[in-house]
């Protein structure tokens, strides 16, 4: 979705919206309806086949002398999965360091993730590797039911626990400092790890994801600390979510029921045994916030961007048209940073 130059070899952006607009707008596909064709017959794992360097998105010249970006590739089963990683410079106590994992939107890929988000020099300034993985035909699957064009739904979920495996195995990550964040699609991705994983990640954010919900439904099973940052104003996949679709067009993914964003939140709060929600009006946003029930417990946050559509609040990256407004009042970055220092802290 970005607007950005590319690298030679790369797909085109007027390409990319001819078929990207297509599937999102006349559908309304976004968030938890992503499929893949990826087929698992195991999910045994081997180590990291291989790392290539790619140049990061944006760094300072004092970062860029010690940072490092790398395309990493992983065996999952038969299939060879890749993902970018940050190092956020020399590690010379050699401990192993919290992980960001960063999922992509539908219909994008890692670099343009990261380009959006640019959690790379932010995260990376508080000493967490950052990983993007990609997805299988640029859709994640962020819900349990099979269809003919994605019939095995936990390919994604086997990808990213060998992915963190591998980086503990290694000696980089912490396994009990692992978080995730993901936008549309991927956010909805973030939120059904968080859901059904709540022992594989410490805490979880998402932007412009929803959870699913009818026989698709991933209800969080376990406390964990959860964000989630929405538009008001998401044209695409509306606050109020979808509980029932639309039939898709020919050879289109069927389209996943989602409850609404608050429900969502809710979910999770009543997961973690939290206190009953307050909600503080600050300029451009509202920030609804559950504590913690219990010394420790898992906070869970809500925060509504006022005016902003289907997008990542702060961003430099100009959205397609009909997606709707990129908010300043509030920097998602940050934000998703912010929480999970504190979560962390707990």
């Amino acid at each position: 979705m970005t607007f950005l130059s590319r690298a030679p070899g790369r797909r085109s952006p007027g390409k990319y919206l001819a078929t990207a607009l297509t599937a999102f707008l006349a559908l309304v596909l976004a968030g938890c309806g992503g499929a893949s064709t990826e087929q698992q017959p195991s999910p045994s794992v081997s180590a990291v086949t291989s790392s290539t360097a790619t140049p990061p998105a944006s760094a300072s010249a004092s970062a860029s002398d010690t940072a490092s970006d790398t395309r990493e590739h992983i065996r999952v089963g038969a299939t060879t999965r890749s993902y970018l990683l940050h190092r956020p410079g020399v590690n010379e106590q050699r401990r192993p360091r919290p992980l960001l994992i960063a999922f992509h939107g539908r219909g994008e890929s890692a670099e343009d993730m990261r380009e959006r988000a640019r959690l790379d020099e932010a995260a990376g300034a508080r000493g967490m590797l950052v990983a993007h993985p990609e997805a299988v035909r640029e859709m994640w699957s962020a819900d349990n039911v099979p269809t003919s064009q994605r019939p095995d739904t936990e390919v994604d979920i086997r990808f990213t626990e060998a992915m963190i495996s591998a980086l503990v195995r290694s000696g980089e990550a912490d396994p009990k400092r692992v978080y995730t964040v993901g936008f549309s699609n991927g956010g909805s991705m973030a939120l059904r790890l968080a859901a059904q994983r709540p022992r594989t990640v410490a805490a979880a954010t998402s932007v412009s994801g929803q959870l699913a919900t009818g026989v698709a439904r991933t209800g969080p099973s376990g406390p964990v600390p959860v964000m989630i940052v929405y538009g008001a104003q998401d044209p695409v996949r509306p606050m109020a979510g979808i509980p029932d679709p639309p039939p898709p067009a020919a050879g289109q993914e069927p389209l996943t029921a989602t409850v609404s964003t608050r429900a969502g939140a809710e979910a999770f709060a009543r997961a973690a045994g939290t206190k009953p929600p307050f909600t503080e009006r600050r300029p451009g946003y509202d920030r609804t916030r559950w504590a913690p029930g219990t010394p420790g417990g898992a906070p869970v946050e809500l925060l509504v961007v006022h005016g902003a559509g289907h997008t990542w609040p702060g961003s430099r990256v100009p959205p397609p048209p009909g997606f709707g407004r990129t908010s300043t009042a509030l920097n998602a970055t940050s934000a998703v940073l912010d929480f999970l220092t504190r979560s962390a802290a707990h």
